[in-house]
């Protein structure tokens, strides 16, 4: 016993030293905020919390696939508003997964936020890497932008349509449906985006299997698709009249483009196809409060920022489609596990023939 005391008295001395320290006592009354107790946070301070903790931080991170000058004016409102610096990495949906699992897998988490097509986000909540949000915005937002696990959530939809060179393609010459691109008269004319494998996939849902893939093998064969990467090439070459008509495209960047006087439109063939891009808080979120606060200025004040950009937002009072035009939404699960099927009949019927 007498061998213990001086240990005891040693012990008893470092514990009250400890305990006495400034450091220590904040360190114990005040653990670090995770993603989790940040985002299920619903008091009447919530607001506060999120801008102080975010101040505090100073930054927040994006993993992005969205067009680079439109997150440019999303992260610059965020910045002037609220004094948190937005730090975006941008690349494809594709590689934004593939950094995050990959990253994770090596215990290294620098992304708060996730922001990518429906897809990508569902493959991101699969692989348990992000964090449901209880935000006030989502009662705001059309239903069809919620998901049943509520660990990311649509901010806006893309519209898959087909978009022409107003100067060598005349309004009355747009064909009616997917069978008229039959006619011999599109020979040469045709182009379409090299990964679009999720809109065929709810494209030949729509027309029915075996008919839809009998058709774009014809119209293939017949007239030949020009394939390009990139949506926005895609959109580029519509202009400069090296792709006259191209089959798939996005609305959105067809309408700025046309806005800024380019000489290009864009229609809808039906059944028109369109895509959720969603926003999520990621699970092991560096700057919690920052990756919580950008998740509700995407619901909110990015809502109207994206209208006048020409998005269609997730908002309930977002910007109506045109007269006549209605959309089948992709379903982001079905997409995900059908899209090694559709990868590789887009590849085998479209991309290769389309060579």
């Amino acid at each position: 016993m007498r061998d213990w005391c001086p240990q005891v008295k040693r012990l008893l001395a470092l514990t009250s030293l400890l305990v006495a320290l400034p450091c220590w006592s904040a360190f114990a009354q005040a653990p670090a905020s995770t993603s989790a107790d940040v985002a299920s946070y619903t008091g009447s301070d919530r607001i506060g919390r999120l801008i102080a903790g975010a101040r505090k931080a100073g930054t927040v991170t994006v993993y992005t696939s969205a067009n680079l000058e439109d997150m440019t004016v999303l992260a610059d409102a965020f910045e002037k508003k609220y004094g948190v610096k937005v730090r975006v990495w941008r690349a494809s949906s594709e590689q934004i997964v593939q950094r995050g699992v990959t990253e994770a897998r090596g215990g290294r988490f620098d992304a708060d936020v996730f922001e990518t097509g429906g897809a990508a986000m569902e493959s991101l909540h699969r692989e348990k890497l992000l964090q449901e949000v209880k935000s006030p915005a989502l009662g705001d937002l059309n239903p069809a932008a919620l998901t049943a696990h509520g660990e990311w959530t649509g901010t806006r939809f893309n519209v898959f349509v087909s978009a022409y060179n107003t100067r060598l393609i005349r309004r009355n010459e747009l064909p009616k449906s997917y069978d008229d691109l039959l006619d011999p008269k599109w020979k040469g004319k045709l182009g379409i985006e090299a990964d679009d494998s999720d809109w065929f996939g709810a494209l030949m849902d729509q027309l029915g299997e075996e008919r839809g893939l009998k058709l774009f093998r014809g119209i293939a064969a017949t007239n030949g698709i020009s394939v390009r990467k990139g949506h926005t090439l895609l959109a580029n070459l519509i202009i400069s009249g090296e792709v006259p008509f191209a089959i798939t495209t996005y609305a959105y960047r067809v309408e700025q483009l046309k806005k800024k006087g380019a000489p290009v439109d864009w229609f809808g063939l039906p059944p028109v196809i369109a895509r959720f891009e969603g926003v999520g808080v990621a699970r092991r979120a560096p700057h919690p409060e920052g990756a919580v606060l950008f998740f509700d200025f995407m619901l909110t004040d990015a809502q109207e920022l994206l209208r006048n950009r020409d998005y269609f937002p997730a908002s309930r009072e977002g910007r109506p489609l045109p007269d006549g035009i209605a959309v089948s939404f992709l379903d982001p699960v079905r997409d995900l596990d059908e899209s090694q099927k559709w990868s590789k009949s887009y590849r085998d019927i479209v991309i290769k023939q389309a060579r």
